[in-house]
C-alpha cells in the first residue's frame, strides 16, 4: 500500500535550501518514492491553517520511506534541511 509523507516547510536559508533541492530529489527516486507536490501556492481552507510550503512525498511503502529516511545517500542532504529549515511532517497510509 503507498504511504505518503507530508511536510509543511520554513525556510531559514534560502541558499542552503536550494542546494538541499538539488541533492534530494535523486535520494528518493533511488528509494522507489516520488514528488506529488513540491512547493506551490497554498490556498487556506478550513481552520485557519496557512503553511507557507508543502511537500508531499509518495513510497511504494511504509518501508521505503524508512529506508529513504534513515539512508546512507540521504543522511548528509538532511543535514543541510536541518540547517535550511524547520520541517513539520506526518506519514499516511492511502488507498
Amino acid at each position: 500500500m503507498s504511504v505518503y509523507t507530508i511536510a509543511e516547510i520554513t525556510i531559514k536559508d534560502e541558499d542552503a535550501y536550494k542546494e538541499y533541492q538539488a541533492k534530494v530529489p535523486a535520494t528518493i527516486a533511488q528509494y522507489g518514492g516520488r514528488y506529488l507536490v513540491r512547493g506551490g501556492e497554498v490556498t487556506t481552507g478550513e481552520g485557519g491553517w496557512n503553511p507557507g510550503r508543502i511537500v508531499i512525498l509518495e513510497f511504494p511503502d511504509v518501508e521505503a520511506l524508512q529506508k529513504w529516511a534513515t539512508s546512507p545517500e540521504y543522511a548528509p542532504v538532511a543535514e543541510i534541511r536541518h540547517r535550511a529549515a524547520d520541517t513539520k511532517s506526518f506519514i499516511v497510509q492511502g488507498v
